[in-house]
């Protein structure tokens, strides 16, 4: 993931920046928010977590690890499928999914053909 644009408001003490894999008109992009002058956010309980897909998760939790982050739950299938996953934390105590590609789906078609099955 790299920084694809970046646009500061002093105006409203903010900076904006969208991340992403590609061409913004091709692919998906995170804006992130940066508000000036603010030491600490209150974490609450309005937002779980964002999920990222990533090729290999086995090497990107040693990766965070090895770079002194948290892995908070190491890879493996979740709980009633197959889909491998882990949690990491950002810096503020967020918590990141990890979700290996190519492992996910399985469980979404077989709740969609299940549905259909029971209309």
């Amino acid at each position: 993931m790299k920084l694809l644009r970046r646009k500061d408001y002093p105006g409203g003490e903010f900076t904006l920046a969208f991340v992403g894999y590609g061409d913004e008109s091709d692919t998906s992009v995170l804006e992130l928010t940066y508000n000036w002058g603010k030491e600490k956010y209150d974490l609450g309980d309005a937002y779980g977590h964002i999920a990222l897909g990533v090729d290999d998760i086995y090497a990107t939790c040693d990766e965070v690890k090895k770079l002194g982050g948290k892995v908070t739950r190491e890879p493996g299938p979740m709980k009633h499928g197959s889909t491998v996953i882990a949690f990491i934390e950002d810096p503020d105590g967020y918590k990141v999914e990890l979700i290996q590609l190519g492992t996910q789906g399985s469980e979404a078609k077989n709740e969609t053909n299940q549905q259909l099955v029971n209309k």
